[in-house]
């Protein structure tokens, strides 16, 4: 068997494990019929929407097409290597820092060439009052977000090359299960490492609103210590709420803009669908889909590395080699967007039970479809999006889906 067979059966393997558990943990179920394409919504409001979706689509995938180009003809040209070799240069071009430094040099690079289109889409926000992010602001979070990239792929990247360096034939078995841990990890430290460096969390304040809310958790058989607001205002108008992190990381987060502009019941709505997602251990669920993605995505990377063809476009004598790592990134690219229909769909099942679970919760619909009312309005979502649309990039239920899943309730 030569080298590269163990790796590809490696990643059958493990994505007939990924199909496994996605057929065990997700509530695979048909959508509500739609009775009413606006779900309640005026007239106004739906063509707002449908404008907003027209200036802000087509350079959302300009923008998704452009950066894989640009991963495209670094990856799969010797410019990419040669960025890798120059970029370590100076410290003595090193493996090592070729993987730190070029990492920087890739991210950073393609950041800028999409950077006009990340700017234009803000433009449209703000134009549409969705955006009250201050320009400086705007900068500051490109900055914080593209060096939190860099620094997360250069570590996984190095786990890689040095694995590759050390175990040649099999560094992709232990950089896969390496990658599974590092999902694991991320879903613990993501809610106190990265979400902290682009919002402030406080308690929600002591009152009425605080006490039903963790009534409803302890109701729900899901006792929270806190609930926290984040200060979303200083960037939008838009209303949200999730839950993230598990363990002792678990968290429910509300925008301070939900509270400003909602009623109690719409905001314990809202509340009830993430206590939804507590009860049936959706995190959980989703580390362990990534996990397991991750480790068939690492294997099938093996395989694909194990090309000469491929190796001798991109300039690397093999994995062990820094150079790979525009190649890496490309393909890594290619599979995130190839995957990401898979993902949504699973998304959207779990979210339609979150919802399922606060009508039980609550036992009020209306409230319920009053509150996906006014979260398509305020955050100018089209209430019943192209199809194609949604299949691709819908990670939840469409507003009319769910309007039309509380009258089914209520039925």
């Amino acid at each position: 068997m030569g080298p590269r067979r163990p790796a590809l059966l490696a990643a059958l393997l493990l994505g007939l494990a990924l199909v496994v558990v996605l057929w065990l943990r997700i509530p695979w179920a048909a959508v509500p019929q739609v009775t009413d394409p606006t779900a309640g919504l005026t007239a106004e409001q739906v063509s707002r929407a449908d404008a907003f979706a027209a200036a802000v689509r087509p350079a959302s995938v300009v923008n998704l097409l452009l950066g894989l180009a640009v991963s495209g003809v670094l990856g799969l040209t010797r410019l990419g290597s040669r960025w890798v070799a120059a970029a370590a240069r100076p410290l003595g071009g090193g493996w090592f820092w070729q993987v730190v430094l070029g990492t920087l040099v890739l991210t950073v690079a393609g950041r800028l060439v999409t950077l006009p289109l990340s700017a234009y889409g803000e433009v449209v926000r703000h134009r549409y009052g969705l955006s009250t992010r201050s320009w400086p602001l705007f900068a500051r979070d490109v900055a914080v977000d593209t060096g939190i990239t860099a620094g997360l792929t250069a570590l996984g990247l190095l786990l890689l090359v040095a694995l590759a360096r050390r175990a040649p034939r099999t560094w992709w078995a232990w950089a896969g299960a390496g990658a599974a841990g590092l999902v694991v990890a991320g879903s613990f430290l993501y809610p106190v490492v990265v979400e902290p460096a682009f919002n402030d969390f406080t308690s929600l304040p002591a009152g009425q609103l605080r006490t039903d809310l963790l009534d409803l958790a302890e109701a729900n058989g899901t006792p929270v210590q806190d609930v926290l607001v984040a200060d979303a205002s200083r960037r939008t108008t838009a209303l949200n709420a999730y839950v993230s992190g598990f363990g002792s990381t678990r968290r429910i987060v509300v925008y301070d803009t939900l509270l400003q502009q909602l009623p109690d019941d719409q905001v314990e709505s809202i509340a009830a669908h993430e206590l939804g997602h507590v009860a049936t251990d959706d995190v959980l669920t989703g580390t362990l889909v990534g996990a397991l993605g991750a480790a068939a995505g690492v294997a099938l990377l093996g395989w694909l590395l194990g090309s000469a063809r491929l190796l001798r476009r991109a300039g690397a004598d093999g994995p062990g080699d820094a150079r790979v790592v525009p190649l890496v990134l490309l393909l890594v690219a290619v599979g995130t967007l190839l995957s990401t229909p898979v993902q949504n769909g699973v998304s959207r099942q779990l979210e339609a039970r979150a919802d399922q679970h606060a009508l039980d919760l609550t036992r009020d619909p209306d409230a319920f479809a009053a509150v996906m009312r006014r979260l398509a309005a305020a955050n100018l979502n089209q209430p019943d999006p192209p199809a194609a649309w949604q299949w691709f990039f819908g990670s939840h239920p469409t507003t009319a889906q769910r309007v039309a899943a509380a009258q089914e309730w209520s039925r």
